[in-house]
């Protein structure tokens, strides 16, 4: 899958991309269900050059470094303020292919 075939609220059965920028983490707390951990804004690039926002989630900010290629499998596509982004979701996976 490629940034150009994202839509909003849509499954991603794979997307593979090269993370290249990556915000500072911050601390979260759940309205809904008082879950809490942590969360990270970072930005990949698809084999076509083309640049989705990309949502980090607990252990997986630490795994990911700027440069990394990345694969998502089984993940969740989101619109934030009229942007789409790629995170794990619930269910999803993050593999690190080159670091």
């Amino acid at each position: 899958m490629l940034a150009k075939d994202l839509k909003d609220r849509s499954k991603i059965d794979e997307i593979v991309l090269t993370v290249v920028e990556k915000s500072e983490p911050r601390e979260f707390q759940s309205k809904w269900s008082g879950a809490s951990g942590r969360v990270c804004d970072a930005v990949g690039q698809d084999e076509e050059g083309e640049s989705v926002n990309l949502t980090l989630w607990n252990d997986d900010i630490d795994k990911v470094e700027v440069n990394a290629k990345i694969k998502i499998t089984n993940g969740w596509v989101s619109s934030y303020k009229d942007q789409l982004q790629v995170s794990t979701g619930k269910y999803g996976k993050l593999d690190i292919l080159d670091q």
